[in-house]
């Protein structure tokens, strides 16, 4: 599966709260969100529009190495 080309950083929240991240702070144009679920977890997402690939696939990875899934389960869970 291939990382979508077009994902905002509001769409990337919307999709994360999936896996219980919500919004707990912003600055400037940077959204820090945080998950209790599989123990406390933070990620710092771009609000930009389109997010650059190289930064959504780190994102994806940080995400699903906390999750302790591979990258393509979560890619799959969240595009799929």
């Amino acid at each position: 599966m291939r990382i979508p080309r077009d994902l905002s950083g509001e769409d990337l929240l919307k999709l994360l709260k999936k896996y219980g991240y919500q919004a707990s702070r912003q600055i400037g144009s940077h959204i820090r969100l945080t998950t209790h679920e599989n123990g406390e977890h933070h990620i710092t997402i771009p609000n930009h529009s389109p997010i650059k690939i190289g930064t959504l696939s780190a994102i994806l990875s940080d995400v699903a190495t906390h999750l302790e899934k591979t990258k393509e389960e979560v890619m799959q869970e969240l595009f799929g």
